[in-house]
């Protein structure tokens, strides 16, 4: 795989495929740009197609980080990290704990973090071959799922308020995915008046939701053409291209899924059609606004009080792109590299 002219390279720093012949493990590491500090962000484990799609992966979600601390004021670099599952369950401990060993190795470099198919007692399993891992919670209680929604929860208020609307009681909710975050997401939306449609592949998840918040069910494959005021994607990305945005009803998008764009250029495809996008990597950094500081103990309280300000940074991502006329992704990019320059 040639690296350096792939589609979404973009002047990365550094590109690890990194191998365990004992244990079978196969994964990547991107640490994108350390302009405002060292790498850090989560890793991702999932069945990919093959090498050449987890590199895409790895590739776009430390791009994004990079951007997301950024426009966030924090000061880490960006970088992510992805596993290459076989679903070889018996052989997972072991793949975990020397990718541990090879992030020790990097000497700081790279801190990992949980994310899609990484629990947070993955994170702590690996420590115990790392020192650099997230500040983690003495206990593993929702709390970063939590934090992660009550970012979007703020991004849908701050879009509602631009688009005109005073609060969420009345308006509807499209939300894809029901994992941690999705499900803490819809609590959050009922408990503010809203209605929701939801759709996961899980079946049972969506029969929770419909039992718990009054949900209504949307079919497969059909949540976007809802007839909502919002659509929340927060299951994997990609579900924003150019085969689904002209089908979609609702007038606001943000949710938790990264790189929600199938590609950059479908920004514009809803920019065009008067749709109010949220930028993926803005609304959904609650994730690591929620972070404790090295050495300080977590404080739910003071957590959600950091992630409160995403509201603020969405705000102003749409102000610029209204004062600006471009997307809001471009506007999201454009706050993101005015700190990175500075």
């Amino acid at each position: 795989m040639e690296i350096a002219t792939h589609t979404d390279f973009d002047d990365h720093e550094m590109v690890l495929y990194c191998t365990d012949k004992a244990t079978g493990l196969r994964a990547f590491i991107a640490i994108h740009n350390t302009t405002l500090g060292l790498g850090m962000g989560g890793c991702r484990m999932k069945a990919y197609g093959s090498d050449a799609e987890a590199l895409s992966d790895v590739l776009r979600l430390s791009r994004g980080m990079t951007y997301k601390y950024a426009a966030s004021g924090l000061e880490h670099g960006g970088a992510k990290a992805v596993i290459i599952d076989d679903f070889d369950a018996g052989r997972r401990t072991e793949r975990l704990l020397a990718f541990g060993r090879i992030i020790e190795r990097l000497r700081g470099l790279y801190t990992t973090a949980e994310d899609a198919g990484i629990s947070t007692a993955d994170v702590r399993l690996m420590s115990s071959a790392t020192r650099h891992v997230r500040n983690l919670p003495l206990e593993d209680g929702g709390e970063g799922a939590l934090c992660t929604a009550w970012g979007v929860f703020h991004g849908i208020q701050a879009a509602l308020e631009f688009r005109g609307f005073s609060d969420l009681a009345g308006r509807t909710v499209a939300v894809e995915g029901l994992g941690k975050v999705g499900m803490a997401l819809c609590e959050l939306l009922k408990n503010s008046g809203a209605d929701l449609i939801v759709y996961d592949l899980d079946e049972q998840k969506v029969r929770a939701a419909q039992q718990k918040f009054g949900a209504a069910a949307a079919a497969p494959g059909q949540i976007h053409l809802t007839d909502a005021d919002v659509y929340s994607p927060c299951a994997l990305g990609g579900t924003l291209s150019q085969g689904t945005i002209p089908e979609i009803q609702a007038k606001i998008i943000a949710g938790a899924a990264n790189n929600q764009l199938s590609t950059p250029s479908q920004d514009k495809l809803l920019w065009d059609r008067g749709v109010t996008y949220c930028p993926d990597y803005i609304v959904n950094a609650g994730g690591v606004l929620s972070v404790a500081r090295r050495g300080a103990q977590f404080d739910l309280g003071e957590a959600l009080a950091r992630v409160a300000t995403i509201r603020d940074t969405t705000q102003k991502v749409l102000a610029l792109s209204k004062a600006e006329g471009i997307p809001t992704g471009e506007a999201a990019d454009r706050l993101a590299r005015r700190r990175l320059q500075a």
